[in-house]
This record gives structure tokens, sequence and C-alpha cells, in this order.
């Protein structure tokens, strides 16, 4: 009798990896949803008329290990050299046991924006410490959590001298030896704002009493080292604002900006550990003097306490959030590079100041060698003073050199015609030296060739910096594995549960799309490197671009934009370039609804753009005649509306062609935010319903880590009309419009979104777009009766999340929404988006990632709350000494007296808390206000981590 062998696939998607529940599950929860099918939810979520009408074909998954494989083969058509271009990229050793404790660890790279500080304390002390280092050295008082890049860090800085400064000019001064690629950004982000830019030489060109504020770069992109003190002098006399673009490595040696007298320091910490890859991602830093601190762009971590007045950290000042602020915000950067500043912080960590200083004293010493030989050969070596970069004089003989040079594998910068630039780094070695020296044409051996410092003793640093403890702590890997573990263990991240954020879209990060990045193929790569070494990432980029614009229903992507709100800036320009294109600069009206991302009206007044305010209905979508009325008055003006699809209230709404519609009609483009596309892949195409330009969330839809609030990755999305006016860049094409510091972005974790389209394949990406759906019904059909679910359709569907009214808590049991976030804690769940899109809510989106277990046991944590509510309403529980009140509670709280009128166990193992798994919370409810009443953003001395609740 033959054996009967079962008919599985192991490798199949649904089983394996991004889709949680099984199609038992499946089935169950369609019953509760009172639903036949999920195709038939289908149908009655989404209108009829934006349905797809071809499915997405892309032939059959790949298995894990084939697209390893295939992984494999692309990263194999990189050929990484020793690039020695330098120009803000450099090469890094990444110390082990940060690579494998925190870049390739989830409790790290799956965690979200730390805006529930209870849960977030161990990157929120990660984060302090970057701020602490970078405000040490840079010589300033205080200094952000991350920016993007060095490039729109600089960007963001002009921006922010011209509302700090008293002068009345708009000019400001860009020093051309300033790197092209920050330049373009400048140029770009300056041109909407009407701001006038300036480029030259600032020792020669600067007329301080013309312009509001200037930058220089430190050192220069030749290489060069200057004083620029009375510089600052003189604009300082102007009342203008002075700006450092500083590279942080060198600081360790040199005079810092803050002692130049510097207001503003920008920069890149992408050598303090973090590979170039290709680009990206990498933290970018701002610092700024303390009287500015409320101007300054981006998240800033300050010190605040608990509720038993224990030390406790926060993000500070949120109300410059940009989702509140909107159109009057100061950027539209909601979006920093967490995981890369934690990197780059534990690097200092690592090191210390004196392995900092002593990796960048290795550095300068190999760059003055390198000069020293050239001499030798007799080449001019025209930077005089340096830190790390020499420019060297060598007439008609580049092409040679540059070709020699490629002979040994080395990279060199092409600086005119007759010029090349060259930078060591953490990487340099003395046989990469030797090599260089050949292609010079000469054969000098490193020991043979002596060099002295070459900057001078008034240019040499001689203040203090990274005097804090943490950054002299016992550096044996089994400390620095345990304060890293430490950490993560203070924080909640995806590896311990499901996040339920509504328009966050935190879905599974599988470990086989995250293993590429660290390959040194991808990781090694200079973003300014020649194209034919980049053969594998021109492949990735190109089949993913098309896959992309096959989900889409568009023409073109730019991969440029390296967070969603740089895309949405990115596409309104792309927008507002095509209108100049036709000779209609005029047309600069927005129409925006009210229920949009905060960060829409931001990125419009950024574009230069009027935002017109569209109202909504009772029921969350467009109020259509407020719409129609308001494009026609507008018609000879109107430049594009920005829409959300589907909308910020989780419903598909019939009324979006008619929005395009009319935009079309009255001249204008259309804007569709990408932020929910996750409810839309495989069955409704942006492209196809009317939209002109999205960006899409690669940190959403497609599976790339949020990474504790970055990296993440905004692409932008064109109809064919709009394809010439995409964000062009220096090192590329040329043209003008760089939005990011790079051509292609955070392009090291693109591999991270391609593996996930191949390993799903078109169906599978559908599939999983259907289950979002349903389980976001099915958290609405449990919760339903407990609680009011705000927006529905009108045949009672939500899209993939639902809002769930905790407003009338507050009125009959006096429970905000505040403490529905915080007892959630007490249950092991990241709280859903709270109070957004409307105030005293909570938007609820599961992901198709979860299993009907997960969901089940968030659904429990949620109606228990709702019954400890309920006993508040009966007086069966204290109305100010309860649960919801007092969460989170921490294992401090089980020990000692107890006199709360509730049991420890009522108060530490609520309906969802897991038993044998329970998450405690580090810190008691974080005191908001005094955090910023007595505002400390950098490391405390350590006697402050003592009990201070005496």
């Amino acid at each position: 009798m033959a054996v009967e062998l079962p008919d599985y696939n192991p490798y199949d998607f649904a089983n394996r990896r991004h889709i949680g529940p099984s199609p038992e599950e499946i089935d169950a929860m369609l019953e509760t949803i009172g639903a036949a099918s999920v195709d038939s939810l289908i149908d009655e979520t989404l209108p009829p008329s934006i349905r797809q009408k071809e499915p997405l074909d892309w032939g059959e998954p790949m298995s894990e290990r084939g697209v390893l494989d295939h992984l494999r083969a692309t990263a194999a058509r990189n050929k990484v050299m020793t690039s020695m271009i330098g120009q803000g990229y450099y090469g890094t050793v990444m110390p082990p046991v940060i690579q494998r404790t925190i870049l390739e660890n989830p409790a790290w790279y799956t965690a979200y924006t730390p805006y529930q500080p209870e849960i977030s304390q161990g990157r929120l002390e990660a984060l302090l410490n970057f701020q602490t280092m970078i405000a040490d050295l840079t010589g300033l008082d205080i200094a952000n959590a991350s920016l993007l890049d060095e490039a729109t860090a600089a960007a963001e800085a002009m921006a922010m001298a011209q509302r700090v400064s008293k002068s009345k000019s708009t000019a400001f001064f860009v020093d051309r030896n300033c790197h092209p690629q920050t330049i373009s950004v400048i140029e770009t982000r300056a041109a909407p704002l009407g701001l006038k830019v300036i480029v030259g030489d600032p020792f020669a060109d600067l007329d301080a009493e013309t312009v509001y504020g200037a930058i220089f770069q430190y050192p220069g992109t030749d290489g060069a080292v200057h004083d620029f003190s009375p510089l600052i002098e003189r604009l300082h006399a102007a009342k203008a604002i002075a700006v450092m673009a500083a590279d942080p490595l060198a600081l360790a040696l040199l005079k810092s900006p803050g002692e130049m007298g510097a207001d503003i320091a920008i920069g890149s910490a992408q050598r303090f550990g973090v590979p170039m890859g290709y680009g990206g991602p990498h933290a970018a830093y701002m610092a700024v003097r303390d009287a500015w601190k409320r101007s300054m762009p981006g998240r800033l971590v300050g010190v605040t306490i608990d509720a038993r007045g224990n030390k406790a950290y926060r993000l500070a000042l949120q109300t410059r959030e940009q989702h509140i602020r909107r159109e009057k915000a100061t950027s539209n950067i909601c979006t920093a590079q967490v995981l890369l500043a934690v990197i780059a912080s534990m690097y200092g960590v690592f090191h210390g100041p004196l392995g900092i200083k002593a990796i960048a004293a290795r550095i300068h010493m190999k760059a003055a060698r390198l000069a020293a030989g050239l001499q030798q050969l007799g080449f001019d070596v025209e930077t005089e003073t340096f830190f790390d970069t020499i420019t060297v004089a060598v007439g008609d003989k580049q092409n040679v050199i540059v070709g020699a040079a490629l002979g040994e594998k080395i990279n060199l910068r092409r600086v005119g015609d007759d010029r090349i630039g060259i930078s060591c780094d953490e990487l340099t070695r003395p046989h990469v030296i030797e090599s260089v020296w050949r292609a010079f044409g000469g054969s000098l051996k490193f020991d043979a060739v002596a060099a002295e410092p070459r900057f001078s003793e008034a240019m040499a640093r001689t203040s203090p910096f990274m005097q804090h403890p943490v950054f002299h702590m016992n550096r044996a890997e089994s400390e620095m594995t345990r304060y890293i573990r430490r950490l993560s263990d203070k924080d909640l991240a995806l590896d311990r549960a499901m996040i339920p954020l509504g328009s966050c879209t935190m879905k599974l990060n599988a470990t086989a799309e995250m293993l590429a990045i660290s390959w040194p193929e991808f990781a090694e790569m200079h973003p300014f490197a020649p194209a034919d070494q980049a053969e594998g990432y021109r492949f990735l980029i190109e089949d993913f671009s098309a896959k992309l614009c096959d989900i889409t229903g568009y023409d073109a992507i730019s991969m440029q934009p390296n967070s969603g709100a740089q895309g949405e800036y990115a596409g309104l320009m792309t927008i507002r370039a095509w209108h100049a294109s036709r000779g209609e600069a005029e047309r600069t009206v927005c129409l925006i609804p009210t229920s949009a991302h905060g960060t829409n009206p931001a990125s419009a007044q950024m574009a230069g753009m009027v935002v017109v305010p569209v109202g909504t209905r009772e029921n969350g979508d467009i109020d259509l005649d407020d719409f129609r009325a308001k494009a026609e008055k507008h018609r000879e003006r109107l430049s594009c509306c920005m829409i959300t699809y589907p909308s910020t209230h989780g419903v598909f709404e019939d009324t979006v062609e008619e929005v395009c519609r009319i935009t079309h009609d009255n001249g204008g483009q259309v804007y569709l935010d990408g932020a929910n596309l996750n409810a839309m892949v495989g069955l409704s195409r942006p492209g196809d319903i009317g939209a002109d330009v999205s960006h899409l969330n690669l940190h959403k839809t497609f599976c790339i880590p949020h990474g504790g609030g970055g990296p993440g990755m905004g692409p932008i999305g064109v109809k064919a009309h709009l394809q010439p006016y995409l964000p062009g860049h220096p090192a590329t094409d040329g043209r003008p419009g760089a939005v990011s510091a790079a051509p292609f972005g955070s392009a090291s974790i693109l591999p991270i979104s391609w593996a996930y389209c191949l390993m799903m394949g078109g169906e599978g990406l559908t599939q999983a777009t259907r289950i979002a759906i349903l389980s976001a019904n099915y958290i609405a059909a449990r919760l339903s009766g407990a609680y009011d679910i705000l927006y529905t359709s009108q045949q009672g569907r939500v899209a993939h999340e639902c809002i769930v009214d905790t407003r009338p808590l507050s009125d009959s049991a006096g429970v905000s929404v505040e403490d529905v976030a915080k007892r959630l804690i007490d249950c092991g769940f990241h709280a859903p988006t709270m109070s957004w899109p409307v105030a005293g809510t909570l938007m609820i989106e599961p992901t198709e990632s979860e299993t009907k277990a997960e969901i089940d046991r968030f659904c429990a944590a949620m109606l228990a709350i709702r019954a400890e509510a309920q006993a508040i309403e009966d007086g069966q529980m204290h109305a100010d000494n309860n649960p919801l009140k007092r969460a989170p509670h921490t294992i401090e709280d089980l020990v000692g007296d107890w006199d709360r009128p509730y049991g420890r166990e009522e108060a530490c193992f609520p309906p969802g808390a897991m038993r044998n798994a329970k998450y405690f919370a580090p810190v008691n409810r974080v005191d908001n206000v005094y955090g910023d009443r007595n505002l400390i953003c950098s490391c405390p001395p350590m006697s402050e981590y003592l009990d201070v609740a005496e």
C-alpha cells in the first residue's frame, strides 16, 4: 500500500510569515463580523468603482531561501571598493556588539516612536546620550534627538535661522565649500519660501549686513579647516545667525563651533559606527544655543519625574509636534532617525571620549602622511590645514590617476577637471595609502613617509567633551551587552506584543527581509560611487520601482525622499515645478481637509503653498459641497488638493473620484497621501482613481521597521506628465530639486521592502490587504457595544483601522483617553493612536500580521478597561484612586505597604496581561508638565539617578 504524503507547503506565505490568522481563525473572525467570506467583506468595504481591474501578478512568490539566494546574487553585482570620495560619507566600523544587539535586534528595530514614554525609557535614555554627546562635541547648549540627513538638517537650520534672526534680510549665505548635495537641498528648500541663496567664498564674498544668516562647512568639502570666528563676529554685529555644518569626529580634535561663536551646528553622525549604505539611513544632528531651543525642529528628549517622583524621560516640548501646529509648524519633519542615533550614541558609549579622540587622531595622521607622500611625489596639495580630506591639483592627469586608482580598487573624487579629492576614514589602512601613491605614479612605503599634524595649535580642541559617566563605563563587551540589554528590557516593541497604532501600520518586519542590510555589498557602498559599481542596487531599485508602479498605477517612482514627510514635500514640489513649466507659477493654493495628517499642511507651507482648509461632514467624509465651492473659488490659483485614502477616519469614501475630478476641472493636481496604502494594495490603485502623485511609506506598507521613530522611507509615485519634474541630484543627473542628501534616499533598507514583495508575490500582497481589513472589522465587531465605533461606511464596515470613542467615559467615569492608554500598558500593550484624528478617541489598526489570539488578547484588555470604567460609574471603584487613574503599575508598586482600594493582582495582572511573561513599565505615569517647566535635555549627573523621592 502506497504511503499518502500530506499536501502541505511549509514555505507558504500564509503559514509562515506575514499573514497572522490561520484559515480556521479567518473563518471564526468572519463569523463574528457577520460576513460570508473575505471576498464579500471586501465587496462591502470598497466602492465598486475604485476596484482594481487586473490582479497583481509577478509569478510565483519566492520562498524564504529563494529570496535570500536572489538577494545574494543581486548583492554580488555591486562592486564594493575602497571609497575615498568623502563628501559627507565615510567608511566606519560598527562594533559587532552594537551590530548584533541593536541593529539586528527586534527589541530595538521594531519599536515605535516614543510617544508613550513609560514604555520607551530605554531608547529615550539612548537618545539622551546622543543629545549629550552632540551638545558636548559641538560646544553648544542643547541638541535634538536626530534629523534625517546632513543636507536636510542644513535646510532646517536655514529656516530656523530666519525665524530667530533679528535681521530684516531674506538672503542666506552658503559657503561654496559646503558639500554639493547640501547646497542643492538648501536651494530647493529656499525657493518656495522666497529666500535668496548666495553661494560664495565666505572670506571674500560674505557681506554680513545683507544676510540674515550664513552656513559654513567645517571642515570644508575640499578638506580645508578654517577659523570662522571673525566671520561669526561680523554676522552677530549685523544681527545675523551663524550656522556651521560640522563633522562630529573632527570635533574631537578641532575647536568646536560653540567656541567660535556659532549659533547652530548641524551635521551627520554617520561616521559614528553607521555604514554608508549607498546613502543611508544615517542620523543627522542639530545643536543650538539654549535661547532658541523652542525654535529647533525635530524631537527633543528631556528629563522629568514620574508619579513617584523618580527620574523619567520623555519627548519634551511636544506641543511643537507638527500634527498639532499644522501649517504653522516650524517643519514637517516628524520622522527622526532614532535607530541610527541610538547606534551612534552607543558608538560613543563603547569608545568613550578617549577612544573617539584616538580614532580621529589616527585618521588625521593617515591623511597627513598621505599628503606628505603626494608632496614628495611633486604634487600640489592645495589643502594646507585639514582633518581627513585633501584636494590635490593634478592638471591633465585626472583621468589617468582616477583610472589607476580604480585598478587598485579605490574610488577617488573628481573635483572639476584638474583636481582630485581624497578622504581618509576609520577603514583606511597603510596599504590603501600606498595604493593611492601608486595611482599617482609613486612607489612610496607607508613607514618611510613622516608627517606632522596639519592644523595649527590655535585650531586644536582644548575643551573637554563626553564627561558624563555613561561615556566612561567599563567597555568590556560583557558590560556593554548588559547595558544595551537593560535599556531594551525597559521598552515595549513588536517583539513583545501587538502595537495597534492607527495610521502607523506596525506590521511584521520578517527576519529574512532584514538579513541583507548587514551584508557588506549593500552596507559599504558609497552613494557617489561610479554607477557601474552599483549595478546590484540599480537592478533592485528598478525592479522594486516597477513593482511599486504596478501596485499604485503610477508611471514613475523617485526613491530619493527618506521619510514620509519628505515624500509629501517632494510630491508637492514636483507639482509646483509642473505648474511653473506651464507658465502657471501663480498656482499656489492647496486644498486640505481638516481631517488630514498634520504633516500635510506643514508640507504645503514649506512648498510655498497657501493652505485652504476644507470641512468634513459629520460622518468624517470630505464635505463635497465645501470642496467644490473652494476649488471653484480658487480655480485660477489652485495648485492641488491633498487627500488621504482611505480616509484618516478609516473609511473608503465613495466620493474620492469626484474629488479628483473637481480638482482637475479647476486646473489642480491630486496628491493622495499614501499613509494608508496597506488597505489598498492589490485592491485599488491611487493612479487609477484620479490621483497624480503619492508618497509611499515603506516603513508602513512595505515592512521597513520603524526603528523607534526612524528610519523611514517615503518614495513618491507620479503619473507620466509629472515624471520630468521629480527630484534631481548633483551626483546623478545634475538637475535641481534635490530633497535629500543621497540620490536614492536611505537605499540600504530598500532590500527589506523588495524582499517583502518577492516573498509575498502579487497574490500574497493582496491577501495581506484583505486580512488587514478583516482584522480591523473583527476588532470593531468585538468592541462594538462596549465602545462606539466612530465612523463606518454605509454598509457598517471600516477599512484597515477603526476609531473607538472613549469620550463618553470622561463624562460618566472621569476616565480620559490617556487613562485608557496607560492602563493598556499594564495589559502589556502599546496604546493605539491617541486623540487623532479626533481628540479623546483611539484609532486602532491591527495589521494582517497579528494572529487572532493576539487580537483577542487586545480586545479582552479593552473590554476589561470598559468594565473598570463601569465599576467607577456604579460607585464600586473610587473615582480618583483606581487602576485606571494610577496606571501604569510598576514592580516598585508591589513592594512595601499597599494603601490603595484595589488589590495588587487587580493592578498588575488585568485581563490581557500574560502572567508568565508580564511586561512591567520601568516608571510610573510620567509628569509632562514638570518636564516642560524644568527642561533638562542632556544626561543628568549620576547623583540624579539616586532615589529622589525623599
